[in-house]
């Protein structure tokens, strides 16, 4: 490991994760336009991202910097596989690491694994649909579209925040910090398909400012208790595939769960492998 990865990680750990987020926050959501021009200015060159498949294809004409990051993209940009077993990649990014989960552990990278039971907020109740089954991680660098979409189509049966830490969830923390996604702070996301329980982890990370979901806007961040929250009767939120479900304010990464003998992966989810919402990340067993 080079002394500036080393560096890096030593940051990651003495580094006031909540206040250097906040201060994150407070920037991205500023509209004054010298400071939100000069922020995304600097991005779109830093990270030569591709604005042509924007709806507002003009960088500066957002009104924040979280604006132009959670930016919509044109209608024909991302295309659903139309398989009808088509499991759908949720997000842009790479793939981390996809597999089986084994006694209730999670493959993060060499030599570490994490909690299925932790990710999920502590409840075995909760879990235990999971057990044995398939996952898939995927990373959302910088430049990639910030918005979840759903793999498949499915009826919310529960969300929970899940206080934690903000590492940052770059490949180099992700090799680095043991039990990475089941330590930092998150909203996990339980829905019945048709293909049994699925779980979407939206895991937050350092200079994320917050998540966002469809059915209840903007979550407070940073907080000190876990909430769960059940949707039932009225309350049910319908979400069909390929729909947005979510979105980051700043990026990380997110975390999809299946039940055993119910999705088996495709060569797309291979560790390492650029993917796009919309791509046929697995393939569901009838």
């Amino acid at each position: 490991m080079s002394f500036s990865d080393s560096l890096f990680l030593a940051c990651q750990h003495l580094a006031p994760h909540q206040m250097v987020s906040r201060l994150a926050g407070s920037l991205a959501n500023c509209r004054v336009p010298r400071v939100k021009d000069t922020l995304i200015g600097r991005f779109v060159r830093r990270y030569d991202v591709d604005m042509r498949e924007a709806q507002i294809e003009d960088p500066l004409a957002y009104e924040s910097f979280n604006d132009f990051f959670t930016r919509a993209l044109k209608p024909d940009a991302r295309p659903l596989d139309a398989a009808p077993d088509a499991v759908l990649c949720p997000a842009d990014g790479s793939v981390s690491q996809a597999g089986r989960i084994v006694d209730g552990r999670i493959f993060q990278a060499k030599n570490h694994h994490f909690d299925l039971l932790d990710l999920l907020g502590g409840d075995a109740e909760r879990a235990a649909p999971f057990a044995n089954g398939s996952f898939a991680t995927i990373y959302l660098s910088p430049r990639d579209y910030h918005r979840v979409h759903m793999p498949v189509s499915g009826v919310l049966r529960e969300m929970v925040y899940v206080p934690g830490r903000l590492y940052s969830v770059n490949p180099l923390t992700a090799r680095s910090v043991p039990g990475l996604f089941a330590r930092n702070e998150r909203v996990v996301c339980i829905f019945d398909t048709p293909y049994g329980p699925m779980a979407l982890v939206l895991v937050g990370a350092m200079i994320v400012a917050s998540v966002q979901t469809v059915w209840a806007g903007r979550l407070a961040p940073h907080q000190p208790d876990l909430v769960a929250t059940r949707y039932e009767g009225a309350q049910a939120v319908q979400l069909a595939q390929g729909a947005e479900m979510g979105r980051f304010l700043l990026g990380s990464t997110v975390v999809a769960l299946f039940g055993r003998d119910h999705v088996d992966w495709t060569d797309l989810a291979e560790p390492g492998g650029a993917v796009r919402m919309g791509q046929a990340l697995g393939r569901a067993r009838a």
